[in-house]
């Protein structure tokens, strides 16, 4: 086939969060198909210097830094009556790339990840097929941040739901083939957008399988256990909310029964509200780890007690495929193919902490739980299973001409 373009919003490397690992595993899929080029954004310097690990998935790249400030952009967005999440992302240098490439390569194809990168297809794009990776409705999100803030984030929220989810229709439309990570995302966007399955459908997540294995030797970490963890993007307000809440409210119920029980809250980027957590009896908070799979190898349980959650869980597969017996809230399970009570317990805020402590006081029945969470990941999530549609959505002819 022809050469495919791809615009992601953030450097798709390392595959260290749940962004990443998707961006990046489409990327090397991509690479398979013909040659990519590949225009990004860095949050920092890292990314930046993480932009070069990709050289054998790409023929070209062009990554900058983003350097507009959420200030700015509410000013700009405001202004102009967009929504915020495009006015952070706007780009004369991207938007460049985008042209020339297009004027100067046999581009067959546009391969967008994120809603925020549509922006720079343009409206004569040619023979070029448009592919765009919604990942999950974005516009949803806030809508229901709108409904628990307070003034003025509330109005904020809600003004970014409604203008966002507009952006997203128009641009499924133009579109020759929208997609999301989960049917759930996608019968929530049909019924937004009024598509149908000829326009908008589901291309699901994957693990690796060789890496997130329970049977490598992993270094664990030397803490008091028995151990329950849970990990993510620390600074992500779900994520936040979730760890909060379980600390407070959920850890003293089972430390009640099981004295020694400690929460570990492992992930990048703590905000002062989560670190401010380590303080209470049983529980750590670590920041940045070098390999999260040694804290999930200790963990006796793993929790997911997001009550905000769109899309796939990437902490839930991951802990699932490393074999631990998981507790995830009703939003966390959205979206996963697993059977609830035999291969990963489904528990709300009340019944949470009932079920981690029949985990951790029944350790032969969370082993069994953990060897049916792994034997389900390796039958039917791996990456090349997960995208094996992906060739045909690249390579289809354009579905209208626009």
């Amino acid at each position: 086939m022809g050469d495919i373009l791809f615009l992601a919003h953030r450097v798709p490397y390392p595959p260290d969060r749940g962004d990443k690992i998707r961006s990046f595993h489409l990327l090397k899929a991509l690479a398979k198909l013909g040659r990519v080029h590949l225009a990004a954004f860095a949050d920092d310097a890292a990314d930046e210097g993480h932009a070069a690990a990709l050289d054998p998935y790409v023929a070209t790249r062009h990554v900058e830094r983003r350097t507009r400030s959420q200030v700015a952009a509410g000013l700009a967005a405001l202004r102009t009556g967009r929504p915020v999440s495009l006015a952070l992302f706007e780009s004369a240098g991207i938007a460049g790339f985008v042209a020339q490439t297009l004027r100067e390569r046999p581009i067959e194809t546009i391969f967008v990840f994120s809603g925020q990168m549509a922006q720079f297809v343009p409206a004569d794009r040619g023979a070029a097929r448009f592919v765009m990776d919604f990942v999950d409705v974005d516009s949803a999100k806030f809508a229901a941040y709108a409904d628990t803030a307070r003034q003025p984030m509330r109005r904020i929220h809600a003004r970014e739901a409604r203008l966002l989810g507009a952006y997203e229709i128009a641009t499924a439309a133009r579109a020759d083939a929208s997609l999301f990570v989960s049917e759930a995302e996608v019968a929530l966007f049909r019924r937004h957008s009024g598509l149908g399955a000829e326009k908008v459908q589901a291309l699901g997540n994957g693990v690796d399988l060789a890496f997130f294995d329970p049977a490598v030797a992993v270094e664990r970490p030397n803490v008091p256990t028995p151990l329950i963890v849970f990990t993510g993007q620390m600074d992500y307000p779900p994520n936040m909310a979730a760890v909060i809440r379980f600390a407070r409210e959920s850890l003293p119920a089972i430390r009640a029964t099981v004295p020694g029980a400690t929460f570990a809250i492992v992930g990048r980027n703590p905000a002062p509200a989560v670190r401010a957590l380590a303080a209470l009896p049983g529980v750590i908070v670590t920041g940045a780890v070098a390999d999260v799979r040694g804290w999930l190898a200790a963990a006796a349980v793993v929790v997911a007690p997001l009550d905000l959650a769109r899309g796939i869980q990437n902490k839930v597969l991951e802990a699932m495929a490393m074999g631990r017996p998981v507790v995830a809230s009703p939003a966390a399970f959205e979206g996963i193919e697993a059977v609830a009570g035999a291969e990963l317990i489904v528990a709300d805020a009340a019944g949470e902490a009932v079920a981690v402590i029949g985990l951790l006081t029944r350790p032969d029945a969370a082993a069994r739980l953990g060897l049916a969470a792994r034997a389900r990941l390796v039958a039917d999530y791996s990456w090349e299973s997960r995208l094996a549609p992906l060739a045909g959505l690249v390579t289809a002819p354009r579905a209208v001409a626009v």
